[in-house]
């Protein structure tokens, strides 16, 4: 029977059950509701809104709960039309009368907004630490290739003298704002709902205040409607796992590049690479493949939340039920992404020989070329001109500007003298980048130390 029976003539037709029920997907916050049943029956017994005793039975009632859900003693009722009501009438028979004694002053419109908080409080918490196990990674990489030189790409064209730490150490700094993002998210995210009940409060006096402190939470919300009525804490870590994974998916690219002949900057431990069912000779990145298909999943995920929230009146609506599989499934497969790109990359080799081999095709230090006339006096545009002369030179004769003779130099311009082929070495072409942020080796060095101060923190 359901509690609103008493309203009711008829029995609930059994489809109507199954399609209202969420049980099958929200029981996996069993913990938290039952977490914050104990806080709420604590406060009702210390305010004196219900009897003392009463409520220390009600406590233990709902541990014994927790202990049995969690030893698989007690299994979830597919036919409960959610966790909170599962939890309750487990209760009720259990410690009898009590047990309804729990709901006093208290809806389920804030209980299941105090459920989702305090769930994807201990998500976030786990998203930003797998987020910092793949920062490490990628630290380590970069502090083993500080001189691996290789083309920085523009428009996949190569552009300009890198290095390959300089390279990774891009996504560790997307990553360490990934994280700055979900510290921001977790901080609106830890705000109580809890006392905003259906939406208007209630009359009972009850100490939100303690409640809050017990279960760890900054504060309490400051209007009943909002408290009950708004996901946009749900949105913002959609939106932030979006982040994670479309810059997931972007080294995902990379690695697909790197792992192919045409490349051939990469190769993949054998136990992260699958093969062909029908070319012997193939090694396929599909794990870098997936994550990024995978990429389009989570996206969808904050286009269906953005989706049921726009058109809702305030208050609570049960459209609002809908958010739960949506921020599941987002969370469920950004970890599995973070989880198995760190293991791949960690057991990752690159081939350095091919990234500085490719570095001294392309002319890609054509704008040192220019930059060495420009320190000469000569203004840039006009540097500009003669170095791309010097290019259809090079293309003409098959040659780099590192093998181009003095007297090919100053056929274009008597600016040039030997000084020249120390500019355009590749290795002074980086580290002559010294500036804040550059992929000289002290620059990346200390990027390196800022970044593991962070992720370390």
């Amino acid at each position: 029977m359901k509690m609103w029976q008493g309203r009711f003539k008829k029995e609930e037709d059994e489809s109507v059950n199954d399609f209202n029920s969420s049980i099958s997907f929200d029981s996996r916050m069993y913990k938290e509701d039952i977490t914050g049943s104990i806080a709420h029956a604590r406060m009702l017994g210390n305010t004196g809104i219900i009897d003392k005793d009463e409520s220390l039975k009600i406590i233990d009632g709902l541990k014994g709960i927790l202990s049995d859900i969690e030893s698989g003693k007690l299994e979830f009722d597919p036919k409960a039309e959610d966790i909170h009501m599962f939890v309750e009438q487990v209760l009720t028979e259990r410690i009898g009368d009590a047990g309804k004694r729990l709901h006093t002053s208290r809806s389920r419109n804030d209980q299941v907004a105090l459920d989702t908080r305090m769930y994807l409080l201990g998500q976030i918490d786990e998203v930003t630490a797998l987020i910092k196990n793949l920062s490490h990674v990628i630290i380590e990489k970069a502090k083993s290739n500080i001189s691996t030189v290789m083309p920085g790409y523009t428009h996949l064209q190569r552009a300009q003298p890198v290095t390959l730490a300089h390279q990774l150490l891009a996504y560790a700094q997307m990553l360490k704002r990934d994280v700055q993002r979900l510290c921001d998210c977790r901080e609106r995210t830890n705000i109580m709902p809890l006392g905003s009940c259906a939406l208007a409060g209630t009359t009972y006096p009850i100490d939100r205040l303690s409640v809050a402190d017990e279960l760890g939470f900054s504060g309490v919300t400051q209007n009943s409607i909002d408290g009950v009525s708004d996901r946009d804490f749900v949105l913002e870590l959609a939106f932030c796992l979006s982040a994670v994974m479309m810059h997931l998916s972007r080294f995902s690219e990379e690695v697909i590049l790197w792992c192919s002949s045409e490349f051939g900057f990469m190769e993949l431990d054998d136990a992260f690479a699958t093969g062909s069912s029908i070319m012997p000779q193939k090694k396929n990145p599909d794990i870098a493949e997936l994550v990024r298909g995978k990429t389009g999943r989570v996206y969808g995920s904050l286009m269906t939340l953005l989706t049921v929230m726009k058109g809702l009146p305030l208050a609570y609506n049960k459209d609002m039920q809908e958010d739960k599989e949506a921020v599941f499934d987002a969370l469920d497969n950004t970890k599995l992404c973070l989880e198995i790109f760190t293991k791949m990359l960690d057991t990752a080799s690159f081939r350095t020989e091919k990234l500085r081999a490719a570095a001294g095709f392309g002319f890609i230090n054509a704008t040192d070329c220019a930059d060495y006339l420009v320190k000469k006096g000569m203004p840039f545009r006009q540097a500009y001109k003669i170095v791309g002369e010097l290019v259809a030179v090079c293309i003409e004769k098959n040659t780099t500007f590192e093998k181009l003779p003095l007297e090919e130099y100053r056929k274009v311009s008597d600016v040039f003298d030997g000084g020249v082929y120390a500019a355009v070495d590749l290795d002074a072409c980086v580290n002559g980048r010294s500036v804040i942020g550059g992929p000289a080796e002290s620059a990346v060095k200390a990027q390196i130390a800022e970044l593991e101060s962070f992720f370390n923190d």
